[in-house]
C-alpha cells in the first residue's frame, strides 16, 4: 500500500486533519489512510492484495452501534427496547451518517475514482464508520467511545430530536399523498458505468404523473429515499401542489 509519509507536508496535513476531526492523535497513520480509500480507488498492499476501507467500515459499524446503544440506554432510562432500537437505527442510518461526515469535511479526505456526487450516496457515511474502525484498531474501544460521544453525538446529534423525527422520506411522502389523495409512483433504473464501477440506481418520484424528485444511490432503496426527500421539499414549497 502506498503510504502517506508522515513528515511530508501532505502527511502532516493528513495527520492534523485526523486529529482535528477525532480529537485523537493517530498512532498507526496507515489505518487512517486506509479508512479514506473507497473501493473505486483501492490499492495493492505489500502482498499484492487490493485493499479499501470496506473491512474497517464493517468493524466501525459494529462499534458505532454498540456505543450509540449504550448512550441511548443511559439517556432514556424509562423507554422500552422498541423505542431504543428505532432511535438507534435513525442515528446509525447511512443518510444521517452521511450528513455528519459531510459536516466533518470527510469529503475532502476520501480517495475515490468516480464522478459520483458523494453527497447523495453512502460513501461519506461508510468512510465515517471506517474511521471508527481505524480508531479501534489503533487506540482501542475507549478511544472509539470518546470519539463517538464527544465528536459525533455531542457535536452533531440531538438525541431527543432524533427520537421524535422520522427520516424515512419515502414513508413520509406516501403518507402525504394518502392524506391529500394524490397518486404517487416511483420509477427506478439501474445504470451501469462504462468504467467498471459499481452500478448506480436512479429513481424518480412522481405525484399525479408530475416529476417532483429525482435521486441516485448505490442501492435502489437509497435512490428512492433521495428522490422522496427532494419531492417532500417540493410539496412543502410548492403552493399549487400542496
Amino acid at each position: 500500500m502506498q503510504i502517506i509519509e508522515l513528515f511530508s507536508p501532505r502527511g502532516k496535513k493528513f495527520y492534523s486533519s485526523i486529529y482535528q476531526i477525532t480529537g485523537i492523535r493517530p498512532g498507526d497513520i496507515k489505518l487512517y489512510e486506509l479508512a479514506m480509500i473507497h473501493k473505486s480507488a483501492m490499492k495493492r498492499d505489500s502482498s499484492g492484495r487490493f485493499i479499501n476501507n470496506e473491512r474497517l467500515e464493517f468493524l466501525g459499524d459494529a462499534i458505532l452501534g454498540s456505543v450509540v446503544a449504550h448512550e441511548l440506554y443511559l439517556q432514556f432510562p424509562k423507554k422500552n427496547e422498541g423505542f431504543l432500537t428505532k432511535t438507534r437505527s435513525r442515528i446509525v442510518n447511512r443518510s444521517f451518517l452521511n450528513e455528519i461526515a459531510l459536516k466533518m469535511r470527510l469529503n475532502m479526505m476520501i480517495k475515490l475514482q468516480t464522478r459520483l456526487d458523494v453527497v447523495h450516496t453512502h460513501i461519506l457515511g461508510d468512510a465515517l464508520e471506517a474511521l471508527i474502525g481505524a480508531i479501534y484498531l489503533d487506540k482501542g474501544y475507549q478511544a472509539c467511545q470518546f470519539f463517538i460521544r464527544n465528536k459525533i453525538i455531542q457535536d452533531y446529534v440531538d438525541m431527543k430530536l432524533v427520537a421524535k423525527k422520522d427520516s424515512n422520506y419515502k414513508s413520509l411522502l406516501i403518507e402525504w399523498c394518502q392524506k391529500h389523495k394524490r397518486n404517487i409512483k416511483f420509477t427506478t433504473e439501474e445504470v451501469h458505468p462504462v468504467n467498471g464501477l459499481s452500478p448506480m440506481f436512479v429513481s424518480k418520484a412522481l405525484i399525479d404523473e408530475v416529476l417532483l424528485g429525482e435521486g441516485e444511490g448505490l442501492s435502489k432503496k437509497e435512490a428512492q429515499q433521495n428522490a422522496a426527500r427532494r419531492a417532500l421539499k417540493q410539496v412543502k414549497e410548492n403552493v399549487e401542489i400542496a
